[in-house]
């Protein structure tokens, strides 16, 4: 009785402990994750591909951040006057820390147009558009190399009143090494294992027709972030219909990388930030000759020799 209760705890321990760890994305009900058996099946044809698979995560060298700024105003003058106000100050700030350099892209200038009413006696109500103002918009463009300045840059524009991040954009000047080198080490991995399919069938291959394909691609941070919703809603058992006001709820924004278990080798496998990911596969298919077929066996006869010398073929019945 005692081994069971203890069984039954710790079953229990262990079940806590890894919804603790798991983390709050498992309230998300749409997280579906794919099934982590290995399910392997024979090819419909004698041919077989191999394959190499590898993946490298590079930390950026430098960052571009964009930010977009707004400006409303009655006349050109004065749209442009408040513009300049705003942004001269913020850029001589920006301009003066090492390291960052900053472009001012101008994105539209257009006329803004509101409505007015026609009052008339014994008629609907009429709306007439009419001119308001002007509306300008540029982006700032800030390139920096330390990811720390980027707090730093956002206090300062925010002292603007310049508040809407819009993305940042990760380089580095190591994509094309780190490209050469999946490349070799791919390679030497196929060779590999083209040794060891050799050993299995008996060195079937060295004569067999082979066709080569190769590829990279590479992921950035921008385009690797994620949403979703934690919360737990009360249930309410309610015998009479009622008006339910819910709040709004908050979105978490998470970065997800490209997880390294379908690849073969993975360089600098731990993630601590957002990384640039390339990846390269190579793959060869090695095209068998057909195996001869059986020649059919020929059917035997037998024959005896008479006392007289002559030969006489025996008839075999099944």
């Amino acid at each position: 009785m005692k081994k069971t209760l203890l069984i039954i705890t710790v079953s229990f321990i262990a079940r806590t402990c890894f919804a603790q760890v798991s983390g709050n994305i498992n309230y998300q009900s749409q997280t579906h994750y794919p099934d982590n058996n290995i399910e392997l099946g024979f090819p419909s044809s004698p041919n077989f591909t191999v394959t190499v698979k590898g993946l490298a995560n590079l930390t950026a060298d430098s960052y571009v951040a964009i930010f977009s700024v707004s400006q409303v105003g009655k006349t050109t003058e004065e749209v442009n006057s408040l513009m300049d106000s705003r942004l001269n100050k913020a850029l001589t700030i920006l301009k003066s820390k090492q390291g960052v350099d900053t472009f001012v892209d101008m994105v539209s200038f257009v006329p803004v147009y509101e409505y007015e009413m026609e009052k008339k006696l014994f008629s609907k109500k009429t709306y007439n558009e009419i001119p308001k103002g002007f509306e300008l918009k540029k982006n700032i463009h800030i390139k920096y190399k330390n990811p720390n300045l980027l707090n730093e840059i956002i206090t300062v524009l925010s002292s603007a009143e310049i508040y809407d991040l819009v993305r940042v954009d990760y380089f580095s000047d190591k994509v094309e090494a780190t490209k050469a080198e999946l490349v070799n080490k791919s390679r030497s991995m196929l060779l590999e294992k083209i040794k060891n399919y050799k050993l299995l069938l008996g060195g079937k291959i060295d004569s067999s027709e082979r066709r080569l394909v190769d590829g990279f691609r590479m992921v950035y941070p921008v385009e690797m972030y994620r949403s979703y919703q934690a919360y737990s809603n009360a249930e309410l058992n309610l015998k009479k219909p009622s008006n339910i006001n819910q709040v709004e709820k908050s979105t978490t924004l998470y970065y997800q990388p490209i997880v390294n278990k379908e690849f073969d080798f993975v360089v600098n496998s731990t993630i601590l930030e957002p990384v640039i990911q390339v990846m390269y596969e190579i793959k060869m298919e090695i095209i068998l000759d057909k195996e001869q077929q059986a020649k059919p066996v020929a059917s035997k006869e037998y024959y005896i020799l008479t006392p007289n010398g002559d030969v006489k073929r025996i008839n075999q019945f099944n």
